[in-house]
């Protein structure tokens, strides 16, 4: 026997807690993945933006220097080089020279003659990732970036060229891998 009228309907006016619960759970991955791809890419953008800072910074207290002094520092493997820091101001105002952006890196200022690798005397600010020729180092403190090519071996650098014949490493000749920050695109295309 039916009951006219007495039947009841249900009638629904939101989502349910399993239907918000799906929801905020799907927009939390979402949200864990997004932040895994992008903080990562911003961190190397950083990095790379704060090397050619610091590179500007040390070509220029290098030029001010060479105008003083009517010479460059002598060459000066991750140390300041002596009678440069009157040049160098960091942020904190003291004349420290810089730290690598990247773990295990640090900057020098290159002042070589010329030899067979390179026909200039050569000045240049050089960003280097392990001591040379210790490639499992290096291989290790490379920047995630898509200018470093597998070829990079433990004498492969990031440089900044004031003057002369510019290259990764002195020891090399100018062809050898590396990325030239100031150079032209081509040769910054050809991993050099």
């Amino acid at each position: 026997m039916k009951m006219g009228g007495l039947k009841k309907t249900l009638r629904s006016y939101g989502f349910t807690l399993i239907e918000l619960t799906l929801i905020i759970s799907v927009l939390g991955i979402l949200a864990v993945i997004s932040t895994a791809v992008i903080i990562p890419a911003s961190r190397e953008k950083t990095r790379h933006a704060q090397a050619m800072s610091d590179m500007n910074t040390i070509v220029n207290a290098s030029q001010l220097y060479a105008s003083k002094y009517n010479d460059f520092p002598n060459d000066s493997v991750g140390s300041i080089p002596s009678g440069f820091n009157e040049f160098i101001k960091n942020d904190n105002n003291n004349n420290d020279w810089p730290k690598g952006p990247w773990p295990g890196s640090f900057y020098s200022f290159n002042n070589w003659p010329a030899d067979d690798n390179g026909n200039d005397q050569t000045y240049q600010v050089t960003l280097s990732f392990c001591n040379p020729g210790d490639t499992a180092t290096c291989k290790k403190n490379f920047p995630k970036e898509p200018w470093v090519k597998d070829s990079w071996d433990g004498y492969s650098t990031i440089y900044m060229c004031v003057k002369g014949t510019c290259r990764s490493s002195q020891e090399k000749s100018k062809n050898h891998p590396g990325y030239c920050m100031n150079c032209s695109n081509a040769m910054k295309e050809m991993g050099h």
